[in-house]
């Protein structure tokens, strides 16, 4: 009996000393976090796009919902400058929280959109 519990215990030792040796993880490695590219935010590249995606389809020149047009970098600059986009996308108080009745957009859609605010939101 008792060579057959060291046979056991022996046996348990090597398989879990081989998976560690043999560089087997144990444990799923964790997925990466995906990063924000915050480098190069442009209106034409980074915010008309997510704008068109998520905006425009009230906000522009046909519809204006709220008194608020997305649909051109004029119109987008303005209510960029006056803190309106930033406060609604961000759903910060005081401000109508945008898309209205949808979900808030992602957290990298609000960094990119800040960032080219802070930047100046420029014509780029």
């Amino acid at each position: 009996m008792y060579n057959k519990l060291m046979l056991l215990l022996g046996a348990g030792f090597l398989f879990t000393a081989c998976a560690s040796e043999n560089g087997e993880d144990q444990t799923p490695d964790e997925v990466p976090t995906p990063t924000c590219n915050t480098a190069d935010v442009t209106y034409a590249l980074t915010v008309a796009p997510l704008l068109q995606k998520n905006c425009t389809s009230c906000h522009n020149n046909n519809f204006a919902s709220g008194g608020v047009n997305l649909s051109t970098y004029a119109a987008t600059r303005t209510v960029a400058l006056n803190g309106r986009l930033i406060g609604s996308v961000n759903h910060d108080a005081g401000y109508s929280p945008m898309p209205k009745g949808g979900a808030k957009l992602a957290d990298c859609d609000i960094t990119q959109l800040r960032k080219w605010v802070t930047d100046g939101a420029a014509n780029n």
